[in-house]
């Protein structure tokens, strides 16, 4: 096997790596190029190529200069701060639970990962529906004897529906990252939780002495999936809020960008997509060279 793998990998991988080639880095290098350049999405103003319609860096010092973008990345950080703790908590809570559990294991795995089968629009709708209607209609707005204001008109603030989005995001993705946190757990020795309770140690120092440390590969991938995932979120904020109430995005701040101007500048657009790139790209290997540190030091 090891011989026919070494006679026909570079065969093989051809296609691989054409496809790569002509559906990531070839438009990548496009909308680099573009984004240094007065494009307007169907033509290049004042040029018919675009190398005559350069503007330099003009694009990158308007976004900067941009209120609109400044706004949705100071929101952008704020929501992934948030949500990144709630959905690796949540999902390493359910983790350590279902690994407690006897028999039916399979059964609550396949509950808890099945809402990450759903799109994002369509998730995004029914929790607009949870929040306007279930939440600040039924349970605790309106004439309910339950009165909770925080928890009613979530989408009309942005602190609130900071809240509420990493409240729906957790739900769509914590039965995801429980599978990854769950086999970390199954690869931890039963021996080292004896011994430590054989020395008298309580649950919590066998927790952050034991689980915490032989948990560090799942951390560093869990991270940079929660992370990303965040910085990456769209279609549940045009959702839920379509950007009102101060509560764009990045991601939806790209997309919007190309409708508020006339005509639409999808250079500075293209530049706002490129910082994008370059920030998340920054904060994510920034995380898993922290966190694979820590992984040696475990």
């Amino acid at each position: 096997m090891e011989r026919y793998y070494n006679k026909w990998f570079k065969i093989l991988v051809i296609p691989a790596i054409l496809l790569f080639t002509v559906v990531i880095l070839i438009p990548f290098g496009m909308g680099l190029a573009y984004s240094f350049t007065a494009w307007r999405g169907s033509y290049f103003k004042g040029s018919e190529h675009w190398w005559g319609a350069l503007v330099g860096f003009k694009n990158y010092i308007k976004v900067f200069h941009s209120q609109k973008f400044m706004t949705a990345l100071i929101y952008t950080l704020k929501f992934t701060v948030v949500a990144v703790i709630f959905k690796n908590v949540t999902s390493l809570c359910l983790a350590m639970m279902v690994k407690k559990i006897g028999k039916g294991k399979g059964v609550f795995r396949t509950i808890y990962f099945f809402p990450n089968l759903l799109g994002g629009l369509a998730m995004g709708f029914v929790w607009s529906f949870i929040f306007q209607n279930v939440f600040s209609l039924i349970l605790f707005g309106g004439d309910s004897p339950l009165q909770i204001p925080f928890l009613s008109n979530m989408l009309q603030d942005p602190k609130k529906a900071v809240i509420a989005m990493a409240m729906m995001a957790t739900w769509q993705t914590a039965g995801y990252m429980m599978l990854i946190y769950l086999n970390g757990l199954n690869n931890i020795p039963e021996d080292l939780y004896e011994a430590a309770s054989i020395d008298g140690a309580s649950a919590w120092q066998k927790f952050k002495s034991i689980t915490v440390p032989m948990l560090m590969p799942a951390f560093t991938v869990v991270f940079f999936l929660t992370l990303s995932g965040s910085f990456k979120m769209l279609d549940e904020n045009l959702a839920l809020t379509e950007g009102n109430f101060g509560t764009r995005m990045l991601s939806l701040q790209i997309l919007l960008s190309t409708r508020e101007n006339t005509p639409p500048n999808y250079g500075m657009a293209q530049a706002q997509a490129v910082i994008f790139f370059l920030l998340i790209a920054v904060i994510s290997i920034v995380q898993v060279i922290i966190t694979k540190r820590k992984e040696i030091e475990a």
